[in-house]
This record gives structure tokens, sequence and C-alpha cells, in this order.
């Protein structure tokens, strides 16, 4: 799975905001990301955040923190 793949299962499986460490926390977690096959995993869980909330697809009600856009 990729960085992307991983943060937006993570939120969509979560009930409200995570703070980015949390959901990178998650991610390890569940087993959706290996960080010994990812190069520098916390870098690209930034990203791919940062990517996710810049196209529309998640939303950052604050510095750090994400949520998935509720259906609707």
């Amino acid at each position: 799975m990729t960085p992307r793949e991983a943060a937006a299962a993570v939120l969509a499986e979560a009930e409200g905001p995570l703070h980015w460490t949390v959901v990178l926390d998650r991610a390890l977690r569940a087993g959706y990301l290996d960080p010994f096959t990812t190069t520098d995993v916390r870098a690209q869980m930034l990203d791919a955040l940062r990517g996710l909330a810049a196209e529309g697809a998640i939303a950052r009600p604050k510095t750090g923190v994400y949520e998935r856009i509720p259906e609707g």
C-alpha cells in the first residue's frame, strides 16, 4: 500500500480528525506501511496527507490535523 492509500484508509476508519502523527502510527500498526521498505516513511506520509488535502480528498481543519470529508 502506498502512503497515500494508507493515509486515506486510516482516515476512512477514523471517527474524527486525527493529527498526522496518529495517522502515521495507525498506518504502521495496521500494517498498511512497512517502515523498513518505505524510504523516509514520515516524510512520505506528510506529503501524502498534504496532497490529499490540496486535492480536496480530505479536510485539514487545523495545522497538522486531517479528517475525511463527510459524505452527503
